[in-house]
């Protein structure tokens, strides 16, 4: 089956925004350490300090990417992370869990709801960053793949082995 012509329109083309990072934390020094950083690093950066100021900053724009802590006051990360993965029934971008008390069985259901990765604190800025790239350049792919395959046309006629099957019954 070839391939379908690309009009120029419909070519995809790299994302030159800056990635959006929104990091939900109750501990104020992290929060505005990790926006400093953040923001260094050349990412456009929003802090939230506890689920109600990380659901209105969600609502407000979506974020490329959330740093969301797992133990806060009000709601803790895991609720938060179900309520965004509910809403839309998958998670709209990637989130990175984060804990200074987490376990190992936390890890499993952050990552079973849909987190991309689950950080220990205190954060290794080394780890963070590099989780942070590969968390955006994977989220990035998966748009493209999407899109892709919005691009192709449905196959009309069987393709692979039922192809070949139907072909042999047809001659007989």
């Amino acid at each position: 089956m070839p391939l379908p012509d690309l009009q120029p329109q419909e070519t995809i083309t790299a994302v030159t925004n800056t990635p959006y990072i929104l990091v939900v934390d109750d501990e104020p020094d992290i929060r505005h350490l990790l926006q400093e950083i953040l923001q260094d690093e050349g990412y456009e950066v929003a802090v939230a300090q506890d689920a109600a100021s990380a659901r209105e900053a969600h609502r407000a724009r979506r974020p490329d990417l959330v740093l969301l802590d797992i133990w806060m006051p009000d709601v803790d990360g895991i609720t938060l992370l179900k309520e965004w993965g509910e809403a839309e029934h998958n998670l709209p971008m990637p989130v990175i869990m984060m804990s200074g008390h987490g376990t190992v069985e936390t890890a499993v259901e952050a990552t079973r709801l849909g987190a991309y990765d689950f950080i220990e604190k205190p954060l290794s800025l080394a780890k963070l960053l590099l989780t942070i790239d590969h968390a955006l350049k994977t989220d990035q792919l998966r748009r493209e793949n999407s899109q892709l395959h919005r691009l192709l046309p449905i196959p009309t006629e069987p393709i692979g082995k039922t192809f070949i099957d139907a072909h042999i019954v047809n001659q007989q």
